[in-house]
């Protein structure tokens, strides 16, 4: 596990380590990835260091789509639906999160061959278990709210 003095990204934020910044507030910095999926591809990653979103202070997490919003709008993020990206976002090595420091992904999705593919292996329905699921779930936020 990353600690806040060995994080890649936190050792960004502070300028130990050089990025090509494209936004920063008092909350949030971006920055391009060094490993991008296509032209433009953007991390925006809270000044706060916590693994996982709901390890994040809500203050920082209120910043996060709001920058991210103004990224994919810099990209080219119009009215017209012609600039197409995905905002990705994983939690844990098993979810796909190779840094443990929250961060946010702007891909851009310029062609079939360039940005985020996606596999997504859905399962077949079963109501029963879904309203399982929902009740459970339900019960589960009146605790936490």
């Amino acid at each position: 596990m990353a600690t806040l003095h060995s994080c890649i990204f936190c050792r960004i934020i502070k300028g130990e380590i050089p990025s090509y910044k494209v936004f920063e507030s008092s909350k949030v910095y971006a920055f391009l990835d060094i490993n991008p999926l296509s032209e433009g591809h953007t991390l925006v990653i809270p000044k706060y260091h916590a693994a996982k979103v709901h390890e994040l202070p809500d203050d920082y997490l209120a910043e996060i789509l709001p920058a991210a919003k103004k990224i994919a709008l810099a990209l080219g993020a119009t009215p017209d639906d012609t600039f197409q990206y995905n905002l990705l976002q994983n939690n844990g090595a098993l979810a796909h999160q190779v840094v443990p420091h929250v961060h946010f992904h702007v891909i851009p999705k310029p062609n079939e061959d360039e940005g985020l593919g996606v596999g997504w292996p859905q399962k077949e329905s079963n109501f029963d278990a879904l309203k399982a699921s929902h009740a459970k779930i339900l019960a589960s936020l009146e605790n936490k709210l």
